[in-house]
C-alpha cells in the first residue's frame, strides 16, 4: 500500500490511504590504552553536562521561546534570594506551584505553565536537548561518577530524588512540569546503594541511609498500590496519571495515525466530528480507496470518516513514556497497549528494590522490616516465575494482564531476571543461549523486530548492554558477556575516533550512529550521559573479575 501526502486543516488532518493492488561477528577488543581518549571525553563531559541552578544554563528553558522560561518550586517554599537574583539576571520567571503535590495522581498539569522544577543540588542531564535530571538515565550516570570519583555530585543527584518524593510526589520522569504525572523505571535503591557503597562519608552518616529508606519506601508504594497495580496479577506495570497527547511529542501522533491507516488499522481510532471545537485531541480524516480502483484510484475513493486516537490509546502511549522504552512496538503498535501489561522489567526492579530495602533495613536495626521486604520479594519471584518464564524459547515474556496470556515479543528485557538475581541456573543458562538471538556486530539489539522505532532493532541503547553483561556474568555466563562487551565498546571507541563524541544509541548492525525512524524524535543526541558512565562501568568489568551484587 503506498500512503498518500497528509495535510493539516483547521486542527483536522487529512489522510489518504491508497491500497495498491498487488502488493556478526563481533570485533576484538582493542588494547585498554585505546580507551584513553574516550575516558578525557567523558571526565570533561561531567561538568558540560552539570546543570547548578545558580547558572543562566540550568534555568533557561531550550524547549521553549525566549523570555517565556519558568521555574517552579514547590507550593510554599520560599523563594531563595539566589534563586530569585538568578531569575531577574537570565530574564526567568520563578514562582511556585499553585498547590502542594501528594502525588501525580493528583496534578493536573493543563493548568500549569510549562517549565522546569527546581532542584536543590547540581545535576547531571543526559546531553544534546536535555536539560532536566531524568530518572533512569541518572542510575547510569551516577556509577559513570562514582567511577571516576565525583561521589559529591552523584550524592547529589540522589537527594535530589529524595527531594522530588518529598515535594512532587514521585521520582519524576524528569524535572518538568508535564513529567508531573509519570515517573520512569525505579532505580532508587540500586542509586542508594551504589552511592552508599562508594562513599565512606555516607556510610558512616545513619541519618542519611534512615532518610534514603523512607524517601525508598515511599517510592516503592507508587509504584505497587492504585492503579500501577497489573489486574490481579499482584504484580505491577507502568501508568501514567494524565490524559490525552504528551505535549513533549506531539509530531508522534500525526505519524502514528498514518502508520496505522496506511495498514487500515483501525482498532486504535474512534468516530469523532470535523467540526467538534471541544476536542483537546487531534482528529484526522481518513479518505479509503478500493483495491480494484487501478489507474482511477482517486476517482473511487470516498470519506468514510472523521477519526480520533482513542483515550485507551493516549493512556498506552503515556505510561509506554514512564517504561522509558519510547518507542517500542513491545506493547503492541507504538506502545499502545503499555498499561496492558505486568512487564518484565519492572517487576524484576521491584524485585531489586524489595531486596535492596531488606539490606537497607538489616543495616538499620529494622529487622521486623527485613524479614517483610524478604516476604515480599519472595512473593513476587513467584508471581514472576509463573508468568514471565516460556520454557519452550527460554526466555523471558511480558504477562498481558487483559488478555491473560504470555507476550510472544523478543526484547532484551528478558536479561532482567539476571541482573536481578530471580532466575533460576537453568533458566540462565536458557536466556545466555538466546544471547546469539539479539548480538550483533556492534552488541546487544533491544529486540529482535524491525519497527522503524528506536527502541527495537537495529537499535542498541547502553543501559541494556550492561544489564545484560552484568547479569551473564552473575550467573557464570561469562563468554557471552564478554562478546557483548568486546562489540560494544570496540564500536564506540571507532565511533568517538571518527566523529569525537558519544551518542544517546546506536545502530548495532551498521556500528554507527545512523537512525532511519518512522515516529518519535529522530536526534540522536550526543553527549552522552548513560553511554558515559555505561562505558567506563563495562571498562572496569573488563578489566577485572568484579561481579554485580
Amino acid at each position: 500500500m503506498a500512503l498518500m501526502a497528509a495535510h493539516r486543516f483547521a486542527g483536522i488532518v487529512l489522510l489518504t490511504v491508497v491500497c495498491a493492488i498487488g502488493s556478526g561477528i563481533a570485533q576484538a577488543p582493542a588494547p585498554k590504552q585505546r580507551h584513553s581518549g574516550i575516558r578525557a571525553y567523558i571526565a570533561s563531559a561531567w561538568d558540560t553536562l552539570t546543570r547548578r541552578m545558580d547558572r543562566c544554563s540550568a534555568i533557561i528553558d531550550p524547549k521553549l521561546p525566549a523570555g517565556q522560561s519558568r521555574l517552579y518550586l514547590p507550593a510554599g517554599m520560599a523563594i531563595p534570594e539566589r534563586v530569585a537574583a538568578l531569575g531577574r539576571q537570565c530574564r526567568v520567571r520563578i514562582e511556585n506551584l499553585p498547590a502542594p503535590i501528594k502525588g501525580p495522581s493528583e496534578v493536573d498539569t493543563s493548568s500549569i505553565r510549562p517549565g522546569l522544577l527546581y532542584l536543590p543540588n547540581p545535576y547531571v542531564v543526559p546531553g544534546g536537548r536535555f536539560n532536566e535530571m531524568y530518572g533512569w538515565d541518572s542510575y547510569f550516570i551516577i556509577l559513570g561518577l562514582l567511577e571516576d570519583g565525583r561521589v559529591d555530585l552523584a550524592r547529589g543527584m540522589v537527594e535530589n530524588f529524595f527531594f522530588e518524593l518529598e515535594h512532587y510526589g514521585a521520582v519524576l520522569n524528569a524535572n518538568r512540569t508535564y513529567y508531573l504525572t509519570r515517573s520512569q523505571p525505579p532505580f532508587l535503591t540500586s542509586m542508594i546503594l551504589a552511592v552508599w557503597e562508594a562513599d565512606k562519608q555516607t556510610r558512616s552518616d545513619r541519618a542519611w541511609l534512615e532518610r534514603a529508606y523512607a524517601a525508598a519506601n515511599k517510592d516503592y508504594q507508587f509504584w505497587t498500590t492504585g492503579a500501577h497495580l497489573a489486574g490481579k496479577t499482584g504484580l505491577s506495570r507502568y501508568y501514567d496519571f494524565g490524559s490525552g497527547p504528551v505535549p513533549e511529542e506531539t509530531p508522534t501522533y500525526g505519524q502514528v495515525a498514518r502508520w496505522l491507516m496506511g495498514r487500515l488499522n483501525t482498532e486504535f481510532f474512534e468516530p469523532t466530528s470535523a467540526s467538534d471545537a471541544s476536542r483537546s485531541t487531534p482528529a484526522w480524516s481518513v479518505q479509503l480507496c478500493s483495491a480494484t480502483a487501478g489507474k482511477d484510484a482517486r476517482k473511487a475513493c470516498q470519506n468514510v470518516a472523521t477519526v480520533a486516537l482513542k483515550v485507551d490509546y493516549y493512556k498506552g502511549d503515556r505510561s509506554m513514556r514512564e517504561s522509558g522504552f519510547d518507542i517500542s512496538f513491545r506493547f503492541g503498535p507504538f506502545g499502545a497497549r503499555t498499561h496492558h501489561f505486568a512487564p518484565v522489567c519492572l517487576n524484576s526492579l521491584l524485585y531489586k528494590t524489595e531486596m535492596d530495602m531488606q539490606r537497607i533495613a538489616s543495616e538499620l536495626g529494622l529487622n521486623a522490616d527485613a524479614q517483610t521486604w524478604a516476604k515480599r520479594a519472595e512473593t513476587r519471584k513467584q508471581g514472576m516465575q509463573q508468568l514471565f518464564w516460556d520454557a519452550q524459547r527460554g526466555q523471558f515474556f511480558d504477562w498481558n494482564h487483559v488478555t491473560n496470556s504470555r507476550s510472544t515479543y523478543e526484547f532484551a528485557s528478558t536479561f532482567y531476571p539476571l541482573w536481578t538475581g530471580w532466575a533460576t541456573p537453568e533458566q540462565a543458562a536458557a536466556v545466555a543461549r538466546s544471547t546469539s538471538a539479539f548480538i550483533q556486530p556492534g552488541g546487544l539489539a533491544t529486540s529482535r523486530t524491525t519497527s522503524g522505532v528506536q527502541w527495537d532493532f537495529p537499535y542498541g541503547w547502553a543501559p541494556l548492554q550492561l544489564i545484560a553483561v552484568e547479569g551473564l556474568r552473575r550467573y557464570g555466563q561469562g563468554q557471552q558477556a564478554k562478546q557483548i562487551v568486546d562489540a560494544w565498546l570496540s564500536m564506540v571507541r571507532e565511533n568517538y575516533e571518527r566523529e569525537g563524541t558519544i551518542r544517546e544509541k546506536y545502530n548495532v548492525v551498521t556500528r554507527s550512529p545512523e537512525t532511519r525512524l518512522t515516529a518519535g524524535y529522530e536526534q540522536n543526541v550526543v553527549g552522552f550521559g548513560w553511554t558515559n558512565g555505561v562505558v567506563l562501568r563495562l571498562l572496569k568489568l573488563e578489566g577485572g573479575t568484579q561481579t554485580p551484587k
